[in-house]
């Protein structure tokens, strides 16, 4: 992303779910007005905070169907093969996964690899370690999405909760098109999105990489079998 587009990501509008902590900074900033004036200065940092975690940018997809795009901003912090989340009911062999950590910096607006329908969300309990960690992926708060994409390829992308994290938002429902790069949920203060490929397909990244959710190739897609 160049600096005019980090930029204009900064000072992007919020995403919906941000709205009630924003709120609730400006409503701890006007009492503080009155009572406190450390109290002002709190909320008014914690509203400006909020402004910049949940800034929801606009992000252009590239024009190519047989690429799978990154589903979050962050960095790559592990490339290997797992089995996707047996929740979702896919094929019990190991297929290529891609994890990227999203910090309290990044933009965390979650956002479809390819087009196609979702099949199954699987939510479920668990802890709030380190998402960094490869163990996070199996212990942590996750939501999985199972999607058939519009190639016939099978691909799954989970939200996982870290060690601030207390809430993973999703907006899409089972049956739910989503085209590239289409949003479909959020991860409130820092957390990791794990994409499981289809086999076959080889990852074009490296850990250590930073991704722009939306628009970075992550990897061609492999002709469904």
């Amino acid at each position: 992303m160049d600096i005019i587009g980090s930029i204009r990501s900064a000072f992007s509008p919020p995403h919906r779910a941000g709205y009630p902590f924003i709120v609730g900074g400006v409503v701890v900033w006007v009492l503080g007005l009155f009572f406190a004036g450390w109290l002002a200065w709190l909320g008014f940092a914690f509203a400006l905070f909020c402004l910049f975690f949940f800034r929801d940018p606009q992000r252009v997809a590239p024009p190519r169907a047989s690429v799978l795009l990154a589903p979050a901003d962050g960095r790559v912090v592990l490339v290997d093969h797992a089995v996707p989340p047996e929740a979702l009911g896919l094929p019990d062999i190991a297929v290529p996964r891609v994890a990227i950590f999203l910090s309290v910096l990044d933009v965390h607006v979650n956002r479809a690899p390819a087009a196609g329908v979702i099949t199954r969300i699987a939510y479920r309990h668990g802890k709030f370690l380190n998402a960094a960690h490869d163990k996070a992926a199996d212990e942590n708060e996750r939501n999985a999405l199972a999607m058939r994409l519009d190639n016939g390829a099978v691909i799954a992308v989970v939200q996982i909760a870290g060690l601030i994290a207390r809430r993973i938002v999703c907006t899409a429902h089972e049956g739910d098109h989503l085209n590239a790069g289409e949003r479909f949920g959020i991860i409130r203060f820092g957390s990791r999105t794990d994409l499981y490929l289809p086999p076959g397909s080889a990852p074009l990244v490296a850990v250590g990489q930073r991704m722009v959710g939306g628009e970075t190739v992550i990897a061609e897609l492999a002709a469904p079998a």
